[in-house]
């Protein structure tokens, strides 16, 4: 599979995903599960550093390590973490700017 094709189909279902979170509609453990499940299919892809990445893929590895370090199981509790969220799904779905302070790093 292609890198961005990779992301793009990774994006659109992480929005979902975090949609519904913050909707309250499913619970934590399935974002976590899902995130997990991204990792490991990254893992199965034969990328090097030296592979070129563009702002969305930035952006997405950005949200995937903030999601693992903040508490998904009180996002609303949190309104860092939530303003966070929903900056980044702005940016990932063509409604906002780049992210302030996104540093977003592939896994290796």
């Amino acid at each position: 599979m292609h890198i961005d094709n990779f992301i793009n189909d990774k994006i659109s279902q992480l929005v979902y995903y975090l949609n519904a979170l913050l909707k309250h509609s499913v619970h934590h453990t399935e974002v976590d599960k899902f995130i997990w499940d991204c990792f490991e299919e990254w893992a199965q892809l034969n990328i090097t550093e030296e592979t070129p990445n563009s702002a969305k893929e930035r952006v997405f590895w950005h949200l995937m390590h903030e999601l693992k370090l903040g508490s998904l199981n009180e996002v609303e509790k949190n309104l860092y973490l939530a303003s966070e969220i929903e900056t980044c799904m702005d940016f990932l779905q063509g409604k906002g700017s780049y992210p302030i302070n996104c540093i977003g790093w592939r896994p290796v």
